[in-house]
C-alpha cells in the first residue's frame, strides 16, 4: 500500500459523513409566519382540548381497547368496523398526494406534528434564551450560572409541556378524567405510566433535540415527495432571473447600474430556515415548504424597496418564464390532480355513507366445537352455538333471535326474548338449533341467523353459519 493511502482513505470517510451542524433558526414575521402560528393554535386547540369534551354522559373520543369499543362523538365503532380506518387511510394518503401535486409539502410545513412540536419548543427556546444571535453567544459561552439557570428553565417548560401532550395522547385511550384522578393520587397504572412518558420522552427528544434530522433523515416521505412534484407543482423558488448576480449593497446603490440583480445576499433565508438550507440553490429534499425564507426574503426587499416575491411559492414552469405567474392557478388543474381529486372525493363519499347507513346492530356467530353435533331422545339434531350481539347506538334496545334456511328449524335461547342489550353494549347469548333428522342431509347445510330490534324490523342483522349433521 503506498505510504499515503490511509491518509487517502481517511479523508474519503470524512466527506462521506457531516457532524450535525446544530441550527439556529431566526425568528420571522410575515403572512405565511402568521398562517403557520395559526395551524399550530389550531391543531393544538383539537389536540388538547378534545379529549376533554363529553358527548352522552361519556368522552367525545376515545378509543377504549380495553372494552374493544371506539367513540367518536355520536358514533360507537367496534373492531368489525375495521373497514372504516381502512377507509381513513385511504383518504389520508390521497389527500396527501392531492395536496403534493398541487403546492408540495403543505403538510410538512404547516400540520406535521414534528413541525408543529418543534415550533412550539422553539417559541419556548426564543422566549428563554433569546433569539438566533443570542442563543448562538450562549451556546458558545462556558458554563456559568446564568446559562445554568437558562438552560434548566428551558428544559423544565420542554419537560412539562411534553409531559402534558403525553398525558393528553393517554387521555384517548383511558378516560381523561379518571386519568387525571390517577396521576392526582399517584394510583396510576403501570401501562399508563409507561406511555405517557414514552411519548413524552418521545416529543422532548424530537421536537427539543432532533429536531430538523427527523425531517431530513427519519421521515420517508422527503425521498419519495419528488415522484409527486411536476413542473407545475407549486414550491418555495427562487427567482434567480430576477435575483443574480447577487450582490450586497446600500438601498441608495443603483443595482442596475452595478450590474447586479435584485438578492442583496443577506442570508436571512438561510438564517429563518428550520432545515437550514439555501433555498437559492434549487429545490432540495430538505425543504419542508414552511414558508420562512419567503417572509424573511420579503421584508429584506421591502426595506430596499424592491419588489417582493424574489423567493416565492410558483411553478418551475412560471419561474423559466413558460407562462405568467397569473396564469399558475389555471395550469394547477391537470389530469394529474383532476385523477386524485376525484378519488377523494369518491372514496370519502363512500366511507361517509358506509357510516351514516350502517346497521346499528352487529353479530358474530361462534359453534361450539366441544360438541359438533347432539342427538335428542324425540330424534332431532341439534348444534350449539354462542351468537355475540353489539348494539352500536348509544340508547338501550331489545333484540330478537330467528333462523331459517332449513325446514323445521327451531331456535332455543338459554334466556327469554327479547333480549335486552344496554348503550353502545354487548351481549353473548348462547343458543341451540334443532332440525329435524329428515330435513338434513349428513354434512353442513348452510342456514342464517337473524337479529331484528324488536320495536323496528328495519334495524336487523342476518349472518350465515352451518349446521352440522351426521
Amino acid at each position: 500500500m503506498p505510504p499515503d493511502a490511509g491518509g487517502a482513505a481517511a479523508a474519503t470517510d470524512e466527506s462521506l459523513f457531516e457532524i450535525r451542524r446544530k441550527i439556529y433558526p431566526r425568528a420571522v414575521t410575515g403572512f405565511l409566519a402568521t398562517q403557520r402560528v395559526l395551524l399550530v393554535v389550531l391543531t393544538q386547540l383539537a389536540f388538547y382540548g378534545t379529549a376533554w369534551l363529553e358527548w352522552n354522559d361519556r368522552q367525545a373520543v376515545l378509543f377504549d381497547l380495553a372494552a374493544r369499543k371506539f367513540y367518536i362523538f355520536g358514533f360507537v365503532f367496534w373492531p368489525q368496523d375495521f373497514i372504516f380506518l381502512t377507509g381513513l387511510l385511504v383518504i389520508c394518503a390521497l389527500s396527501l398526494f392531492l395536496f403534493t401535486a398541487i403546492a408540495g409539502r403543505l403538510w410538512c410545513g404547516y400540520a406535521c406534528p414534528q413541525t408543529v412540536y418543534t415550533e412550539l419548543f422553539l417559541w419556548i427556546e426564543r422566549k428563554v434564551e433569546g433569539d438566533r444571535m443570542a442563543r448562538i453567544r450562549l451556546d458558545g459561552q462556558p458554563m456559568s450560572a446564568r446559562k445554568l439557570r437558562l438552560k434548566a428553565a428551558k428544559h423544565l417548560l420542554w419537560g412539562l409541556l411534553a409531559l402534558w401532550t403525553g398525558f393528553t395522547f393517554v387521555g384517548y385511550f383511558t378516560p381523561i378524567r379518571a386519568l387525571g384522578a390517577s396521576v392526582a393520587s399517584l394510583s396510576i397504572g403501570p401501562w399508563e405510566t409507561f406511555w405517557m412518558l414514552f411519548y413524552a420522552f418521545a416529543t422532548w427528544g424530537n421536537a427539543g433535540f432532533m429536531r430538523e434530522q427527523v425531517c431530513k433523515y427519519m421521515c420517508p416521505y422527503a425521498r419519495f415527495q419528488s415522484v409527486m412534484f411536476d413542473s407545475d407543482t407549486l414550491v418555495i423558488t427562487y427567482d434567480a432571473r430576477r435575483g443574480d448576480p447577487r450582490g450586497a449593497r446600500s438601498r441608495s446603490v443603483d443595482r442596475r447600474a452595478k450590474g447586479l440583480g435584485d438578492c442583496v445576499d443577506c442570508g436571512i433565508c438561510v438564517q429563518v430556515c428550520p432545515t437550514g438550507i439555501d433555498i437559492r440553490d434549487g429545490l432540495q429534499y430538505e425543504c419542508i415548504g414552511c414558508g420562512a425564507c419567503v417572509d424573511g426574503c420579503n421584508q429584506v426587499m421591502e426595506k430596499m424597496g424592491y419588489p417582493k416575491g424574489l423567493i416565492r411559492y410558483s411553478t418551475e414552469n412560471a419561474v423559466a418564464g413558460r407562462y405568467d405567474d397569473r396564469e399558475i392557478l389555471r395550469h394547477l388543474m391537470r389530469p394529474r390532480t383532476l385523477l386524485y381529486a376525484a378519488l377523494l372525493f369518491a372514496v370519502s363519499a363512500a366511507v361517509v355513507s358506509g357510516v351514516v347507513l350502517r346497521t346499528p346492530v352487529k353479530m358474530n356467530i361462534i359453534r361450539d366445537r366441544g360438541d359438533i353435533v347432539r342427538e335428542l331422545d324425540d330424534g332431532r339434531l341439534e348444534n350449539v352455538y354462542r351468537v355475540q350481539i353489539m348494539n352500536t347506538r348509544e340508547e338501550a334496545r331489545s333484540f330478537v333471535l330467528s333462523a331459517r334456511g332449513i325446514d323445521g328449524v327451531e331456535l332455543v335461547v338459554t334466556e327469554p326474548q327479547p333480549i335486552r342489550i344496554g348503550s353502545a353494549g354487548s351481549r353473548v347469548v348462547p343458543l341451540e338449533l334443532r332440525v329435524p333428522r329428515a330435513t338434513v342431509a349428513p354434512g353442513s347445510t348452510p342456514v342464517w341467523l337473524k337479529v331484528e330490534a324488536a320495536d323496528d324490523a328495519g334495524v336487523a342483522r342476518e349472518e350465515k353459519t352451518v349446521f352440522i349433521a351426521r
